[in-house]
Protein backbone atom coordinates (compact mmCIF):
# COMPACT_ATOMS: atom_id res chain seq x y z
CA UNK A 1 0.00 0.00 0.00
CA UNK A 2 1.10 3.62 -1.30
CA UNK A 3 2.01 6.06 1.93
CA UNK A 4 -0.04 8.83 2.58
CA UNK A 5 1.14 12.03 2.53
CA UNK A 6 -1.12 14.72 3.51
CA UNK A 7 -0.27 18.59 3.33
CA UNK A 8 -2.30 20.93 5.12
CA UNK A 9 -1.89 25.13 6.45
CA UNK A 10 -1.82 23.84 9.77
CA UNK A 11 -0.82 20.17 11.60
CA UNK A 12 -1.68 19.38 15.20
CA UNK A 13 -0.18 16.92 16.93
CA UNK A 14 -2.66 15.01 18.87
CA UNK A 15 -3.48 16.47 22.45
CA UNK A 16 -5.39 15.22 25.12
CA UNK A 17 -8.31 18.17 25.31
CA UNK A 18 -7.96 19.56 21.48
CA UNK A 19 -11.68 20.23 20.41
CA UNK A 20 -10.21 20.23 16.24
CA UNK A 21 -11.62 21.60 13.48
CA UNK A 22 -13.54 19.99 10.67
CA UNK A 23 -10.06 19.60 8.26
CA UNK A 24 -8.08 18.00 11.21
CA UNK A 25 -10.85 15.46 11.97
CA UNK A 26 -10.83 14.30 8.72
CA UNK A 27 -7.11 14.18 8.11
CA UNK A 28 -5.94 12.52 11.26
CA UNK A 29 -8.92 9.76 11.27
CA UNK A 30 -7.42 8.88 7.83
CA UNK A 31 -3.45 9.23 8.87
CA UNK A 32 -4.68 6.96 12.08
CA UNK A 33 -6.48 4.73 9.83
CA UNK A 34 -3.62 4.41 7.14
CA UNK A 35 -0.49 5.83 8.30
CA UNK A 36 1.98 8.34 6.81
CA UNK A 37 2.99 11.47 6.60
CA UNK A 38 1.54 14.88 8.01
CA UNK A 39 3.67 18.09 6.51
CA UNK A 40 2.37 21.91 6.83
CA UNK A 41 2.92 25.13 9.31
CA UNK A 42 3.17 24.64 13.29
CA UNK A 43 1.18 27.60 13.76
CA UNK A 44 4.48 29.02 15.40
CA UNK A 45 6.07 32.66 13.54
CA UNK A 46 9.97 33.16 14.20
CA UNK A 47 12.63 35.44 12.49
CA UNK A 48 13.86 33.53 10.96
CA UNK A 49 11.88 31.12 10.31
CA UNK A 50 12.60 27.42 10.78
CA UNK A 51 15.28 26.20 8.06
CA UNK A 52 14.23 22.50 8.13
CA UNK A 53 11.06 20.99 9.31
CA UNK A 54 10.24 19.45 12.23
CA UNK A 55 10.05 16.00 12.98
CA UNK A 56 8.19 14.10 15.25
CA UNK A 57 6.85 10.60 15.16
CA UNK A 58 3.51 9.55 17.21
CA UNK A 59 1.98 6.12 16.63
CA UNK A 60 2.13 5.37 13.11
CA UNK A 61 2.11 9.12 12.04
CA UNK A 62 4.77 11.20 10.96
CA UNK A 63 4.61 14.97 11.65
CA UNK A 64 7.25 17.52 9.67
CA UNK A 65 6.28 20.99 10.25
CA UNK A 66 7.54 24.31 9.45
CA UNK A 67 6.81 27.88 11.19
CA UNK A 68 6.21 31.32 8.82
CA UNK A 69 8.06 34.24 9.67
CA UNK A 70 6.29 37.62 10.19
CA UNK A 71 6.33 38.85 6.68
CA UNK A 72 5.14 35.42 5.83
CA UNK A 73 2.11 35.20 8.13
CA UNK A 74 1.05 39.16 7.25
CA UNK A 75 0.90 38.78 3.67
CA UNK A 76 0.27 35.04 2.92
CA UNK A 77 -1.55 33.95 5.76
CA UNK A 78 -3.57 37.06 7.25
CA UNK A 79 -3.35 38.70 4.01
CA UNK A 80 -3.88 36.00 0.81
CA UNK A 81 -5.46 33.86 2.66
CA UNK A 82 -7.48 35.04 5.02
CA UNK A 83 -8.46 38.57 3.27
CA UNK A 84 -8.63 37.05 -0.24
CA UNK A 85 -9.62 33.93 -0.93
CA UNK A 86 -11.44 33.16 2.46
CA UNK A 87 -14.17 35.97 1.85
CA UNK A 88 -14.12 35.54 -1.44
CA UNK A 89 -15.07 31.78 -1.48
CA UNK A 90 -17.81 32.47 0.79
CA UNK A 91 -18.96 35.25 -1.29
CA UNK A 92 -18.42 38.15 0.99
CA UNK A 93 -17.24 40.06 -1.77
CA UNK A 94 -17.29 43.33 0.76
CA UNK A 95 -14.44 41.99 2.66
CA UNK A 96 -12.28 40.96 -0.46
CA UNK A 97 -8.82 42.46 -0.78
CA UNK A 98 -6.47 41.98 -3.23
CA UNK A 99 -3.08 42.89 -3.12
CA UNK A 100 -0.23 41.67 -5.44
CA UNK A 101 2.63 42.27 -2.40
CA UNK A 102 0.36 39.05 -0.80
CA UNK A 103 -0.28 37.23 -3.79
CA UNK A 104 3.09 36.75 -4.31
CA UNK A 105 4.11 36.14 -0.36
CA UNK A 106 1.25 32.90 -1.27
CA UNK A 107 2.90 31.77 -3.89
CA UNK A 108 6.41 32.23 -1.96
CA UNK A 109 5.01 30.25 0.67
CA UNK A 110 3.94 27.20 -1.63
CA UNK A 111 7.31 27.24 -3.95
CA UNK A 112 9.41 26.98 0.00
CA UNK A 113 6.80 24.18 1.42
CA UNK A 114 7.12 22.52 -1.70
CA UNK A 115 11.19 22.71 -1.56
CA UNK A 116 11.01 21.56 2.00
CA UNK A 117 8.64 18.68 1.08
CA UNK A 118 10.71 17.20 -1.70
CA UNK A 119 13.28 15.47 0.23
CA UNK A 120 10.89 13.83 2.72
CA UNK A 121 8.83 12.30 -0.64
CA UNK A 122 9.77 8.59 -1.74
CA UNK A 123 8.54 6.53 -4.75
CA UNK A 124 5.40 5.14 -3.64
CA UNK A 125 3.80 7.64 -1.78
CA UNK A 126 0.64 9.39 -2.99
CA UNK A 127 -0.10 13.19 -1.88
CA UNK A 128 -2.83 14.62 -0.57
CA UNK A 129 -3.40 18.34 0.11
CA UNK A 130 -5.65 19.60 1.59
CA UNK A 131 -7.42 23.77 1.43
CA UNK A 132 -7.04 26.78 -0.02
CA UNK A 133 -3.93 27.83 1.14
CA UNK A 134 -2.11 25.14 -1.03
CA UNK A 135 -4.14 25.44 -4.38
CA UNK A 136 -0.59 26.10 -6.32
CA UNK A 137 1.04 23.46 -4.40
CA UNK A 138 1.24 20.66 -6.91
CA UNK A 139 2.31 23.11 -9.83
CA UNK A 140 5.18 23.64 -7.72
CA UNK A 141 5.94 20.09 -7.22
CA UNK A 142 5.59 19.42 -10.70
CA UNK A 143 8.05 22.12 -11.66
CA UNK A 144 10.65 20.18 -9.27
CA UNK A 145 9.82 16.95 -10.81
CA UNK A 146 7.52 15.27 -8.88
CA UNK A 147 5.38 12.56 -10.89
CA UNK A 148 3.38 11.14 -7.95
CA UNK A 149 -0.38 11.03 -7.84
CA UNK A 150 -1.10 14.18 -6.16
CA UNK A 151 -4.63 15.40 -5.16
CA UNK A 152 -6.54 18.04 -3.77
CA UNK A 153 -9.27 18.50 -1.05
CA UNK A 154 -11.16 21.92 -1.07
CA UNK A 155 -12.66 21.92 2.40
CA UNK A 156 -14.20 25.47 1.69
CA UNK A 157 -17.19 26.83 -1.00
CA UNK A 158 -15.76 27.24 -4.50
CA UNK A 159 -17.28 30.61 -5.73
CA UNK A 160 -19.31 30.73 -8.85
CA UNK A 161 -17.12 32.16 -11.76
CA UNK A 162 -19.28 35.60 -11.40
CA UNK A 163 -17.84 35.93 -8.21
CA UNK A 164 -14.84 34.29 -8.77
CA UNK A 165 -13.58 36.98 -11.54
CA UNK A 166 -13.15 39.88 -8.97
CA UNK A 167 -9.69 38.28 -8.12
CA UNK A 168 -7.26 39.55 -11.06
CA UNK A 169 -5.32 36.34 -10.54
CA UNK A 170 -8.24 33.79 -10.41
CA UNK A 171 -7.41 32.21 -13.93
CA UNK A 172 -3.54 31.50 -12.74
CA UNK A 173 -5.24 29.94 -9.59
CA UNK A 174 -7.51 27.39 -11.79
CA UNK A 175 -4.53 26.79 -14.04
CA UNK A 176 -2.78 25.69 -11.07
CA UNK A 177 -5.45 23.30 -9.47
CA UNK A 178 -5.35 21.09 -13.38
CA UNK A 179 -1.97 19.89 -11.72
CA UNK A 180 -3.38 18.07 -9.28
CA UNK A 181 -4.59 14.69 -10.37
CA UNK A 182 -7.84 14.66 -8.70
CA UNK A 183 -9.91 17.69 -7.12
CA UNK A 184 -12.36 16.84 -4.80
CA UNK A 185 -15.73 19.00 -3.26
CA UNK A 186 -17.98 18.83 -0.31
CA UNK A 187 -20.81 19.14 -2.66
CA UNK A 188 -22.03 19.25 -6.34
CA UNK A 189 -22.92 22.93 -6.21
CA UNK A 190 -19.23 23.63 -5.71
CA UNK A 191 -17.75 20.66 -8.28
CA UNK A 192 -20.61 22.79 -10.68
CA UNK A 193 -18.90 25.89 -9.91
CA UNK A 194 -15.20 24.90 -10.36
CA UNK A 195 -16.40 23.00 -13.63
CA UNK A 196 -18.25 26.81 -14.45
CA UNK A 197 -14.60 28.32 -14.15
CA UNK A 198 -12.52 26.11 -16.04
CA UNK A 199 -14.83 26.22 -18.69
CA UNK A 200 -14.58 30.16 -19.00
CA UNK A 201 -10.80 29.62 -18.37
CA UNK A 202 -9.88 26.72 -20.63
CA UNK A 203 -12.97 26.38 -23.11
CA UNK A 204 -16.12 24.59 -23.22
CA UNK A 205 -14.30 21.72 -24.88
CA UNK A 206 -11.80 21.03 -21.84
CA UNK A 207 -14.60 20.11 -19.01
CA UNK A 208 -14.97 16.09 -20.01
CA UNK A 209 -18.71 15.82 -18.23
CA UNK A 210 -18.96 15.47 -14.39
CA UNK A 211 -15.91 13.46 -13.89
CA UNK A 212 -12.46 15.23 -15.31
CA UNK A 213 -10.59 18.13 -17.11
CA UNK A 214 -8.76 17.43 -20.23
CA UNK A 215 -5.64 19.20 -19.63
CA UNK A 216 -2.84 18.94 -22.45
CA UNK A 217 -3.64 14.99 -23.19
CA UNK A 218 -3.83 14.62 -19.58
CA UNK A 219 -6.74 13.98 -16.98
CA UNK A 220 -7.71 15.74 -14.37
CA UNK A 221 -10.22 13.64 -12.35
CA UNK A 222 -12.86 15.63 -9.78
CA UNK A 223 -15.52 14.75 -7.35
CA UNK A 224 -17.89 14.89 -4.70
CA UNK A 225 -17.01 13.62 -1.38
CA UNK A 226 -18.74 14.69 1.38
CA UNK A 227 -16.86 14.91 4.73
CA UNK A 228 -18.03 13.17 7.49
CA UNK A 229 -17.65 12.53 11.30
CA UNK A 230 -16.56 9.18 13.01
CA UNK A 231 -20.75 8.35 14.58
CA UNK A 232 -19.52 6.08 17.00
CA UNK A 233 -17.13 7.51 18.65
CA UNK A 234 -18.54 10.64 18.99
CA UNK A 235 -21.84 8.46 20.58
CA UNK A 236 -18.78 7.25 22.88
CA UNK A 237 -17.23 10.70 24.01
CA UNK A 238 -21.00 12.17 24.63
CA UNK A 239 -22.12 9.38 26.47
CA UNK A 240 -18.75 9.38 28.66
CA UNK A 241 -18.65 13.11 29.18
CA UNK A 242 -22.32 12.86 31.41
CA UNK A 243 -20.36 11.53 34.12
CA UNK A 244 -17.83 14.49 33.90
CA UNK A 245 -17.78 17.14 36.20
CA UNK A 246 -18.24 20.77 33.07
CA UNK A 247 -21.70 18.80 32.26
CA UNK A 248 -22.78 18.35 35.55
CA UNK A 249 -21.74 22.10 35.99
CA UNK A 250 -23.12 22.96 33.18
CA UNK A 251 -26.60 20.96 33.69
CA UNK A 252 -26.74 22.61 37.39
CA UNK A 253 -26.23 25.63 35.86
CA UNK A 254 -29.66 25.90 33.35
CA UNK A 255 -31.77 25.46 36.81
CA UNK A 256 -34.38 23.47 34.72
CA UNK A 257 -34.34 25.38 31.93
CA UNK A 258 -34.21 24.01 28.43
CA UNK A 259 -31.34 24.21 26.49
CA UNK A 260 -30.56 25.79 22.44
CA UNK A 261 -26.52 25.43 21.38
CA UNK A 262 -24.56 26.72 19.41
CA UNK A 263 -20.81 25.58 18.54
CA UNK A 264 -18.76 27.65 16.39
CA UNK A 265 -15.17 29.49 15.77
CA UNK A 266 -15.78 33.00 16.35
CA UNK A 267 -15.85 33.98 12.20
CA UNK A 268 -18.12 36.19 9.71
CA UNK A 269 -18.94 33.27 7.75
CA UNK A 270 -20.85 31.46 11.09
CA UNK A 271 -24.27 34.22 10.73
CA UNK A 272 -23.69 34.50 14.63
CA UNK A 273 -25.27 38.00 15.17
CA UNK A 274 -27.93 37.51 12.34
CA UNK A 275 -28.36 33.86 15.07
CA UNK A 276 -28.45 36.43 18.14
CA UNK A 277 -30.57 38.69 17.02
CA UNK A 278 -33.60 35.69 15.62
CA UNK A 279 -33.04 34.67 19.24
CA UNK A 280 -34.08 37.83 20.51
CA UNK A 281 -36.85 37.92 17.72
CA UNK A 282 -38.09 34.29 19.34
CA UNK A 283 -38.09 35.88 22.77
CA UNK A 284 -40.62 38.59 21.71
CA UNK A 285 -42.32 36.79 19.39
CA UNK A 286 -43.12 33.74 22.39
CA UNK A 287 -42.81 35.89 25.74
CA UNK A 288 -43.53 31.95 27.28
CA UNK A 289 -40.24 30.88 26.39
CA UNK A 290 -38.59 33.42 28.58
CA UNK A 291 -36.63 31.89 31.42
CA UNK A 292 -37.65 28.38 30.08
CA UNK A 293 -35.06 28.47 27.68
CA UNK A 294 -31.19 29.51 27.75
CA UNK A 295 -29.17 29.82 24.51
CA UNK A 296 -25.33 28.81 24.84
CA UNK A 297 -23.31 29.80 21.89
CA UNK A 298 -19.50 28.84 22.01
CA UNK A 299 -17.31 30.38 19.49
CA UNK A 300 -13.88 30.08 20.56
CA UNK A 301 -11.60 33.21 19.11
CA UNK A 302 -9.58 32.56 15.56
CA UNK A 303 -7.93 34.70 13.57
CA UNK A 304 -7.96 38.21 16.05
CA UNK A 305 -5.27 39.79 14.54
CA UNK A 306 -7.27 40.34 11.04
CA UNK A 307 -9.17 43.28 11.00
CA UNK A 308 -12.69 41.57 10.39
CA UNK A 309 -12.99 38.96 12.90
CA UNK A 310 -12.57 41.82 15.77
CA UNK A 311 -15.20 43.70 14.08
CA UNK A 312 -17.47 40.83 14.29
CA UNK A 313 -16.40 40.08 17.80
CA UNK A 314 -17.24 43.47 18.82
CA UNK A 315 -20.83 43.20 17.25
CA UNK A 316 -21.39 39.99 18.42
CA UNK A 317 -20.57 41.33 22.08
CA UNK A 318 -22.61 44.08 21.46
CA UNK A 319 -25.50 42.16 20.57
CA UNK A 320 -25.35 40.02 23.42
CA UNK A 321 -25.41 42.35 25.93
CA UNK A 322 -28.70 43.89 24.34
CA UNK A 323 -30.43 41.24 24.37
CA UNK A 324 -29.21 40.22 28.20
CA UNK A 325 -29.52 43.54 28.89
CA UNK A 326 -33.44 43.84 27.76
CA UNK A 327 -34.71 40.34 29.21
CA UNK A 328 -32.47 38.54 31.59
CA UNK A 329 -34.04 38.27 35.16
CA UNK A 330 -32.59 38.07 38.42
CA UNK A 331 -32.44 33.91 37.86
CA UNK A 332 -31.91 33.40 34.12
CA UNK A 333 -29.74 35.18 31.85
CA UNK A 334 -30.81 34.42 27.88
CA UNK A 335 -27.61 33.96 26.40
CA UNK A 336 -24.33 32.47 27.42
CA UNK A 337 -22.12 33.84 24.78
CA UNK A 338 -18.38 31.84 25.59
CA UNK A 339 -15.33 33.50 23.83
CA UNK A 340 -13.24 29.95 25.14
CA UNK A 341 -12.49 26.29 24.05
CA UNK A 342 -13.69 23.17 25.56
CA UNK A 343 -12.52 19.36 25.01
CA UNK A 344 -13.82 17.99 22.30
CA UNK A 345 -15.80 15.50 24.82
CA UNK A 346 -17.61 17.41 26.92
CA UNK A 347 -18.31 19.52 23.76
CA UNK A 348 -20.00 16.09 22.65
CA UNK A 349 -21.91 15.79 25.93
CA UNK A 350 -23.70 19.56 26.28
CA UNK A 351 -24.60 18.74 22.99
CA UNK A 352 -26.44 15.81 23.85
CA UNK A 353 -27.89 17.69 26.63
CA UNK A 354 -29.17 20.62 23.76
CA UNK A 355 -32.78 19.78 23.23
CA UNK A 356 -32.19 21.91 19.96
CA UNK A 357 -28.95 22.63 18.10
CA UNK A 358 -28.38 26.06 16.37
CA UNK A 359 -26.07 25.62 12.95
CA UNK A 360 -27.18 28.88 10.90
CA UNK A 361 -23.92 30.07 9.02
CA UNK A 362 -24.44 31.88 6.17
CA UNK A 363 -22.15 30.04 3.70
CA UNK A 364 -20.29 26.57 4.68
CA UNK A 365 -18.43 24.09 2.94
CA UNK A 366 -19.61 21.47 4.95
CA UNK A 367 -20.17 22.25 8.55
CA UNK A 368 -19.26 18.95 10.75
CA UNK A 369 -20.50 20.35 14.13
CA UNK A 370 -24.14 19.89 12.56
CA UNK A 371 -23.00 15.95 11.98
CA UNK A 372 -21.64 16.26 15.88
CA UNK A 373 -24.88 17.55 17.32
CA UNK A 374 -27.16 14.37 15.33
CA UNK A 375 -24.23 12.11 16.45
CA UNK A 376 -24.26 12.87 19.74
CA UNK A 377 -27.87 12.79 20.78
CA UNK A 378 -29.96 9.92 22.27
CA UNK A 379 -31.59 8.06 19.71
CA UNK A 380 -34.87 7.36 22.26
CA UNK A 381 -35.26 10.97 22.78
CA UNK A 382 -33.04 13.11 20.42
CA UNK A 383 -32.64 17.21 20.20
CA UNK A 384 -33.46 19.13 16.82
CA UNK A 385 -31.13 20.30 14.51
CA UNK A 386 -31.53 23.42 12.76
CA UNK A 387 -29.34 24.38 9.84
CA UNK A 388 -28.76 26.99 8.03
CA UNK A 389 -29.80 25.90 3.63
CA UNK A 390 -26.06 27.70 2.74
CA UNK A 391 -24.20 24.87 4.85
CA UNK A 392 -22.94 22.11 3.02
CA UNK A 393 -24.38 19.77 5.54
CA UNK A 394 -28.12 20.57 4.22
CA UNK A 395 -27.77 18.23 1.51
CA UNK A 396 -27.46 15.27 3.35
CA UNK A 397 -29.15 16.18 6.83
CA UNK A 398 -32.82 16.83 4.61
CA UNK A 399 -34.97 15.98 8.26
CA UNK A 400 -33.35 18.85 9.87
CA UNK A 401 -34.90 22.02 9.95
CA UNK A 402 -33.63 23.85 6.78
CA UNK A 403 -33.92 28.00 7.33
CA UNK A 404 -32.17 30.61 5.49
CA UNK A 405 -29.98 32.16 8.32
CA UNK A 406 -30.48 35.93 6.34
CA UNK A 407 -34.39 35.28 7.40
CA UNK A 408 -34.39 36.42 10.78
CA UNK A 409 -38.48 35.61 11.52
CA UNK A 410 -37.99 32.65 9.68
CA UNK A 411 -35.50 31.15 12.14
CA UNK A 412 -37.15 32.64 15.23
CA UNK A 413 -40.24 30.45 13.74
CA UNK A 414 -38.24 27.34 13.71
CA UNK A 415 -36.61 28.24 17.29
CA UNK A 416 -40.63 27.76 18.18
CA UNK A 417 -41.28 24.72 16.24
CA UNK A 418 -37.81 22.61 17.20
CA UNK A 419 -38.89 23.35 21.04
CA UNK A 420 -42.64 22.10 20.53
CA UNK A 421 -41.71 19.00 18.62
CA UNK A 422 -43.08 16.10 19.15
CA UNK A 423 -40.91 13.16 20.23
CA UNK A 424 -42.21 10.66 17.36
CA UNK A 425 -41.67 13.23 14.80
CA UNK A 426 -37.95 13.97 16.27
CA UNK A 427 -37.61 10.22 16.35
CA UNK A 428 -38.10 9.53 12.91
CA UNK A 429 -36.04 12.75 11.76
CA UNK A 430 -33.23 11.78 13.84
CA UNK A 431 -33.31 7.83 12.60
CA UNK A 432 -32.81 9.80 8.98
CA UNK A 433 -30.22 11.79 9.38
CA UNK A 434 -28.45 9.11 11.11
CA UNK A 435 -28.22 6.69 8.57
CA UNK A 436 -26.71 9.66 6.27
CA UNK A 437 -24.19 10.06 8.64
CA UNK A 438 -23.22 6.26 8.52
CA UNK A 439 -23.45 6.09 4.58
CA UNK A 440 -20.94 9.56 4.58
CA UNK A 441 -19.00 8.65 7.57
CA UNK A 442 -15.19 10.30 7.91
CA UNK A 443 -13.89 6.72 7.50
CA UNK A 444 -15.73 6.32 3.72
CA UNK A 445 -14.45 10.32 2.85
CA UNK A 446 -11.19 9.60 2.84
CA UNK A 447 -11.42 6.25 1.62
CA UNK A 448 -13.37 7.02 -1.64
CA UNK A 449 -11.18 9.70 -2.27
CA UNK A 450 -7.69 7.98 -1.73
CA UNK A 451 -8.79 4.73 -3.77
CA UNK A 452 -9.90 7.02 -6.85
CA UNK A 453 -6.47 8.86 -6.44
CA UNK A 454 -4.39 5.98 -6.41
CA UNK A 455 -6.28 4.87 -9.68
CA UNK A 456 -4.53 5.42 -12.91
CA UNK A 457 -6.15 7.93 -15.04
CA UNK A 458 -6.29 7.54 -18.66
CA UNK A 459 -2.63 9.06 -20.42
CA UNK A 460 -4.45 10.52 -23.14
CA UNK A 461 -7.39 10.73 -25.48
CA UNK A 462 -10.04 10.97 -22.60
CA UNK A 463 -10.99 10.92 -19.14
CA UNK A 464 -11.44 6.95 -18.45
CA UNK A 465 -11.49 5.78 -15.08
CA UNK A 466 -11.66 2.52 -13.43
CA UNK A 467 -15.24 1.40 -13.50
CA UNK A 468 -15.79 0.61 -10.21
CA UNK A 469 -13.93 3.76 -8.87
CA UNK A 470 -16.26 6.02 -11.13
CA UNK A 471 -19.30 4.02 -9.57
CA UNK A 472 -17.96 4.84 -6.22
CA UNK A 473 -17.54 8.60 -7.29
CA UNK A 474 -21.23 8.77 -8.61
CA UNK A 475 -22.49 7.54 -5.62
CA UNK A 476 -20.69 10.28 -3.54
CA UNK A 477 -22.16 12.99 -5.76
CA UNK A 478 -26.00 11.70 -5.17
CA UNK A 479 -25.46 11.51 -1.58
CA UNK A 480 -24.25 14.86 -1.41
Amino acid sequence: MSRIVAVSNRVMLPRRGNAPGGLVVGVLAAMKSRGGLWFGWNGEVEDPCTPEPTVHRRDNVTYATLSLSSEESRDYYQGFCNSTLWPLFHYFLDGFRFHDAQYESYLAVNRRFAQHLLPLLRADDVIWVHDYHFLPLARQLRQSGVQLPIGMFLHIPFPHIDSLRVLPVHAELIDSMLDFDLVGFQTQSDLDAFLAAVRVVRGPGSVAGDDGVLVNGRCVRVGVFPIGVDVDLVQQEALLAQRGEPCQRMIRGLIGKRLMIGVDRLDYSKGLVQRFKAYEQFLESHPQARNRVTYIQIAPLSRSDVHAYAAIRSELEQTAGRVNGRLAETDWTPIRYLNRNFPHGTLMGFMRNAPVGLVTPLRDGMNLVAKEFIAAQDPSDPGVLILSTLAGAARELTEALQVNPYDIRGMADAMERAFNMPREERIQRHESMLRALRRNDVAAWHSRFLELLCQPAAATGGCSFDAEASRRASRARRWS
